[in-house]
């Protein structure tokens, strides 16, 4: 069995610039992320605060979703956030403890 992969969204703050990807190791990715390691559209607008994400079974199926999310207009993105995520929350924390 494959392990788990995601997609995720993160926000530069509520209703901020977005950066929509996908991994399989969630939490070293977003990780990536906050400490700008990799010279990237995250890093450049700061776009660090994790508020959404969905797991898939299989890399295939979570790279059809990024590419479906990436096509949306804004407006249904931000009511995918707010539907879960109401405060624009930092879901990093949840996802990261040791």
């Amino acid at each position: 069995m494959e392990p788990p992969f995601y997609i995720y969204i993160l926000a530069s703050k509520p209703r901020g610039a977005l950066y929509i990807g996908v991994t399989n190791n969630l939490v070293r990715r977003v990780w990536e992320h906050r400490e700008g390691v990799a010279q990237s559209h995250t890093k450049r607008y700061w776009i660090k605060q994790l508020v959404y994400f969905e797991a898939h079974s299989t890399a295939e199926a979570a790279i059809v979703r990024e590419k479906k999310l990436k096509r949306r207009r804004r407006a249904w993105k931000d009511d995918l956030i707010e539907a879960g995520n109401r405060d624009w929350r930092d879901l990093y924390g949840d996802i990261a403890k040791p």
